[in-house]
């Protein structure tokens, strides 16, 4: 693709950690131009201010309101639309932004981070989110997923799963798939501070948070009811998810532990192969016999996975990053796609190491 025909880019939500991150990926694209980022708190402050280590790739710009968005939307052919609006915000933003889009005959793509569009139904989302949907009518125009588990979308537009979620589908679906393991599956997943956001909080304190380990909303967490309905897209299996998550001492990283009983007894090598033949061709997920840490994959797209067995018990392990490759980098990747871009067009970089 030549530089005349780069895509213009819109990032909303803009001073979140997440949309930090598309920030920080959009900016060393080599198919995508940041046209405007979306703040209604911050409209006409420059963005570098929300992110100073970008600064030196901002520039001048500055943060937009949505009517300059709509704006800019109207008097562009085609644009990339990245969602990190918090959930119960995004999916009416996104759908009057569409709606403007369509209007003015735009080729728009959306990749939504949020939650709004991770449900097949409205009466699914509020029975977790407790509110009412911004835009059930939107709700067929999105699929659910990570990249991973489906060739192509069937969806103009896109849902990425949470963070947690993205690791644990990584962890399950082979096993789901390819019908190893009894349909009860159990999970011990562990998240870095920048899980819960930019706005501190008790649980992201510092104090409070470092040398600290600690469980919360076992077995009731709102990604368990996301992560069976992806699994059950992905695999064709309706499967029970028993998730107990964790707060770690770190600020980037998920990791994540996948229980399962085997069908027929295997050894740990036999699962193995069986994840790198289920992951072969995909360029983000590494399969190894070595235990997977987090600095591993710190600051990248990349996931690692490995397996044990012990009779017919099951243990998957796999660690992401949760901005990059649990959000902002699987939204990429996701809109790489689906303007029919290298898979791994601006996604190569490797972890960062000693974060």
């Amino acid at each position: 693709m030549s530089d005349t025909a780069r895509i213009p880019a819109i990032v909303l939500g803009g001073t979140g950690y997440v949309s930090g991150e598309l920030l920080r990926l959009l900016t060393a694209h080599p198919h995508f131009d940041l046209a405007g980022v979306l703040s209604d708190s911050q409209p006409g402050e420059p963005v570098a201010n929300a992110f100073r280590h970008l600064a030196p790739v901002l520039g001048e710009l500055k943060f937009s309101a949505q009517a300059q968005i709509e704006a800019l939307l109207a008097g562009l052919p085609r644009v990339a639309i990245f969602g990190a609006a918090p959930h119960g915000v995004s999916a009416a933003l996104i759908d009057a932004l569409l709606a403007r889009a369509e209007a003015a005959g735009v080729d728009a793509h959306v990749v939504d981070i949020s939650a709004d569009f991770r449900y097949r139904s409205a009466d699914a989302y509020t029975a977790v989110y407790r509110h009412a949907h911004g835009a059930p009518a939107r709700l067929a125009q999105f699929i659910c997923a990570v990249p991973e588990h489906l060739a192509r979308a069937p969806t103009r537009h896109v849902a990425h799963p949470g963070c947690f979620s993205t690791a644990t589908l990584l962890a399950c679906v082979p096993l789901l798939a390819l019908d190893l393991v009894e349909p009860t599956l159990f999970v011990a997943g562990v998240t870095g501070s920048t899980g819960s956001g930019r706005k501190p909080v008790e649980g992201t304190h510092h104090p409070q948070r470092h040398s600290d380990f600690y469980a919360y909303n076992p077995l009731a967490h709102r990604h368990t009811p996301e992560i069976a309905a992806c699994a059950q897209l992905a695999s064709g299996v309706a499967a029970e998810f028993a998730f107990v998550p964790h707060s770690g001492p770190f600020a980037r990283g998920i990791h994540v532990t996948v229980q399962a009983m085997l069908k027929t007894p295997r050894s740990g090598d036999e699962v193995l192969g069986a994840f790198r033949d289920f992951y072969r061709g995909a360029p983000f997920v590494q399969v190894d016999a070595g235990a997977p840490h987090v600095k591993d994959v710190a600051a990248s797209n990349y996931a690692r996975l490995t397996a044990a067995a012990n009779g017919r018990t099951v243990a998957v392990t796999c660690v992401v990053d949760n901005l990059n490759k649990g959000a902002a980098g699987g939204a990429v990747q996701w809109m790489n796609r689906l303007f029919g871009l290298p898979e791994t067009a601006g996604l190569t970089a490797p972890a960062a190491g000693w974060t």
